[in-house]
């Protein structure tokens, strides 16, 4: 990452200096401000109005305790957050991740690129995130139930149909959005949308589990098609992951006439060079909640590798890294583009380093940016929203329909964004452009205060 521009690289150096030692967060706005330079050339006005240092620091950053009783009746204590990053052009909208390794830092990379996220969509949704540093893993129903009762009976206060509206992350899915919504319902005395990820029999869309990894597809569909007349069919495909995101992507490239051959957990990776069974594979980790070397076990000839990292090694024409973030190292990226990948897609939040994301760029390799290619999920949510409000059903069809509509729309104003400001074929700098453009307008009407 190089800032050349003054006064960005001064304000890449005050959130350094004021948010310390939170290196997630350091990374997605230097990111962010290196794309920013052709626009505060053209955009002297956004500069005179401080929006960029207005942008960069949260509206909101709430952090609380949360104590709650495990199962053997001892007292346990994790510690809650809640960013509210902007509101300029909607509620603030954005998951909530419960994980060991929730921090300030993350939340506020994750709350960060909400707000670009968001705005793509092109839905009136403004940027926000939250969780805990808890861990679901190994706990009992009873167990994630008090604990998630135990945060909504603090975070409550900070959230609303018309102010913020969380959804679902890592570590937190239907059950845990279920548990919250429950507790949020009997503090607040009402029945509003202010979760999405909801249970279909309250108000949750019938295609929230697959929108993230359909979307994904979509997006890298269109990114193919635009820039290389290409598309999924006869593509061999690697994945990693093995959450909704992962899961759906892997359904969706197949059906668009992709061959996906690997995927990975947290304990490993498998590799089966037929092309994973979806079935199986949403058996193993969506219903029994198993190791993905489960999946080895029931397909014959699937190998199974104890390494996450090694799921890269594989031969691949797409690659769509849906675990976590800062997974593709230059290492990786190396890898990857030895191996004749053609095509990189984000379906996680920031999984590729900024030093593999300029290989990628150097090598010709078509690389869709987070903000722009896993922003499926967010747009299904924002549209589960409509739906609470319009006290309308939609069917899976109509979701979906509306869904790649979306994807579509943002591949190609990222694009054209590009084109605008001198970053032809460079999406990253073209999603940071467009978004912020959009947000930077609205900041800029509405005044200082």
């Amino acid at each position: 990452m190089q800032i050349k521009n003054p006064y960005l690289q001064s304000v890449y150096e005050t959130v350094v200096n004021r948010n310390p030692g939170e290196k997630e967060f350091h990374q997605a706005v230097g990111e962010v401000l290196e794309s920013f330079e052709p626009v505060v050339e053209k955009r002297p006005d956004i500069v005179g109005a401080g929006v960029i240092e207005r942008l960069v620091e949260p509206e909101r950053f709430i952090q609380f305790r949360v104590a709650w009783v495990d199962d053997a009746g001892r007292v346990q204590v994790n510690r809650g957050y809640r960013v509210q990053f902007n509101s300029a052009i909607g509620p603030y909208k954005g998951g909530i991740r419960f994980h060991p390794t929730v921090n300030a830092s993350v939340i506020k990379f994750l709350g960060f690129e909400q707000i670009f996220k968001n705005a793509l969509t092109g839905l009136p949704m403004g940027g926000g995130k939250g969780g805990a540093d808890f861990d679901p893993k190994g706990k009992s129903e009873g167990e994630i139930m008090r604990f998630c009762q135990a945060y909504m009976t603090e975070l409550y206060r900070h959230i609303g149909a018309d102010t913020d509206v969380p959804a679902g992350d890592i570590g937190v899915g239907a059950r845990e959005i279920g548990y919250m919504f429950g507790q949020y319902k009997r503090i607040a005395n009402e029945f509003t949308g202010v979760l999405t990820g909801k249970g279909i029999s309250y108000g949750g869309s019938l295609a929230r589990t697959e929108a993230t990894g359909f979307g994904l597809c979509y997006f890298t569909q269109e990114m193919l098609a635009s820039m290389k007349n290409d598309s999924f069919i006869d593509k061999t495909v690697i994945i990693s992951g093995s959450g909704n995101v992962a899961l759906y992507a892997c359904k969706k490239a197949t059906e668009l006439g992709g061959r996906v051959v690997a995927m990975s957990d947290s304990t490993g990776c498998i590799y089966d060079k037929n092309g994973i069974n979806f079935e199986v594979m949403r058996q193993v980790k969506e219903v029994e909640r198993a190791r993905i070397s489960e999946y080895a076990k029931r397909v014959p000839g699937a190998e199974y590798v104890p390494n996450s990292r090694a799921v890269w090694e594989y031969k691949c024409d797409i690659a769509l890294p849906c675990a976590t973030q800062n997974e593709i190292d230059a290492e990786i990226a190396t890898t990857l583009v030895k191996n004749g990948v053609m095509a990189v897609c984000e379906g996680a939040n920031m999984p590729c380093t900024i030093e593999a994301v300029e290989i990628f760029q150097k090598n010709g390799v078509l690389f869709g940016p987070a903000k722009a290619a896993n922003a499926g999920g967010v747009a299904t949510s924002g549209l589960e929203m409509t739906q609470n409000s319009m006290r309308m059903f939609w069917s899976f069809g109509e979701v979906d329909t509306k869904l790649k509509d979306i994807m579509v729309n943002i591949y190609h104003t990222v694009e054209n964004a590009a084109k605008e400001y001198g970053r032809e074929g460079n999406l990253v700098a073209g999603a940071n452009i467009a978004a912020f453009l959009k947000v930077a307008d609205a900041m800029k009407w509405q005044g200082v205060y």
